[in-house]
């Protein structure tokens, strides 16, 4: 009862235009002094400065960071013109080069949506002047750009590494990979069918003179990845290192390779990834207090109670887990789901035989289902903040995506081996 309430008060406060963060502290206060329990909002302070002091969170600011010195620095075009040279006359022309691309800069910032408002202005140009339908550009952007928190680095698997459970970051970046690639995959797929329906443009093909061409200019940017995932995987250095030589491996392409960042430019840079970064931290903290409340009045056991009341069928409760996270994905901010929920749900998990890694990726999928519908969906104001495209056609342009995601999702929920086999070949 006591959790269904909390529900309705945090959507009821975000419905009438509250913010998220100040929902999540706002109806734990209330929900504190209701109960009798207001002594214990002194140590509030106290609970919110230590859900952002892990070393592990520092990562969190340092990719956003390298995110966006990739997106002003050239990289992010250099990217794009890489992929388009490789996949740019496949049906679906640029909308294949879109997802490709994604894939691509997945490997360093890790960030939804520093992929769609960075990369996903090179792309929407690049598909406008190409012909095609304005609507269907923004639709493959948004979507695409749910790829980079699955594929490594990701901040969602930061975050739910360093805050609510002890599974390894690196392994659990290893077992977002195959999942991120299928998502990949679903997206081009429907990308090829419904351009070869209403023959969408596609691009010359290059002669592969061409194509090394571009793929020399894009090796410094590809090198990116090497330096990240190979570091993390290799054991050479942690998550949060691995961010902070993502920074300064940017901020070298950037400022000495390819010289399109000005040392004036870096205020700017710099104060609006600090920007980002205090959003993110803050929901983080925020959550962390509404998540101590949770945790104070057992509602984690009295879940389980009732899940477990209405069935004892593995299939059945993973279910059920995943429409509670699709459910609260639409009104949550990712980070605060997987913050609030995953408490609750690892003894169900565990009582089941699902691997907290298995968990992580579902966890991570099922927020990318929110990142693309109304009306918490970030991707989708990203996105439709930078093309003038109105929510509710972009939220239509999205649903095979949706679609795409979910299937990768349910894939990922009942078959183990997608999501550990490649932890499984790591030390």
């Amino acid at each position: 009862m006591i959790a269904l309430i909390c529900c309705i008060m945090l959507i009821g406060m975000m419905l009438i235009g509250i913010p998220v963060c100040v929902a999540m502290g706002g109806t734990a206060a209330l929900m504190f002094s209701k109960l009798g329990f207001s002594s214990i909002l002194a140590v509030m302070a106290q609970r919110i400065y230590n859900g952002t002091t892990g070393f592990t969170l520092l990562a969190i600011p340092f990719f956003i960071l390298a995110g966006n010195l990739m997106n002003t620095g050239g990289i992010t075009d250099r990217i794009f013109d890489f992929a388009k040279a490789c996949v740019g006359h496949w049906p679906g022309g640029l909308g294949q080069v879109n997802i490709l691309s994604s894939v691509i800069f997945s490997g360093m910032s890790g960030a939804a949506v520093a992929d769609a408002a960075g990369l996903g202005i090179i792309e929407m140009k690049a598909m406008d002047d190409a012909g095609f339908p304005h609507e269907f550009s923004a639709g493959i952007t948004a979507g695409s750009s749910t790829i980079g928190p699955v594929i490594p680095p990701s901040i969602a698997f930061v975050v739910y590494s360093s805050c609510v459970t002890e599974a390894s970051v690196s392994k659990l970046f290893a077992a977002g990979f195959i999942p991120g690639l299928m998502m990949a995959v679903a997206m081009g797929l429907w990308v090829y069918y419904i351009s070869k329906k209403k023959k969408y443009p596609i691009e010359a093909k290059m002669p592969m003179k061409e194509r090394g061409k571009y793929l020399w200019r894009a090796i410094p940017s590809l090198l990116t990845v090497v330096i990240i995932v190979g570091g993390i995987w290799g054991g050479i250095f942690t998550a949060t290192e691995a961010a902070i030589v993502a920074t300064f491996y940017a901020l070298f392409l950037s400022c000495f390779i390819y010289k399109e960042v000005k040392v004036k430019d870096l205020y700017h840079i710099i104060y609006s990834s600090i920007i980002t970064s205090c959003k993110t931290l803050f929901i983080i903290a925020i959550a962390n207090f509404l998540a101590y409340f949770m945790s104070h009045q057992k509602v984690p056991d009295k879940v389980i109670e009732a899940m477990l009341s209405l069935s004892t069928n593995s299939v059945v409760l993973m279910l059920m887990i995943i429409f509670i996270l699709i459910v609260l994905g639409m009104f949550l901010e990712g980070t605060a789901v997987i913050l609030i929920v995953t408490p609750i749900f690892l003894p169900i998990i565990a009582q089941m035989g699902v691997s907290q890694l298995q968990f992580g990726v579902v966890m991570v999928l099922a927020s990318m289902i929110g990142l693309l519908t109304p009306p918490v969906g970030m991707s989708l104001y990203a996105v439709a903040s930078v093309t003038n495209v109105r929510m509710l056609t972009l939220a239509k342009e999205v649903i095979p995506y949706v679609v795409g995601i979910t299937v990768v999702l349910l894939l990922c929920a009942f078959c183990e081996p997608l999501c550990c086999w490649l932890p499984s070949l790591m030390a």
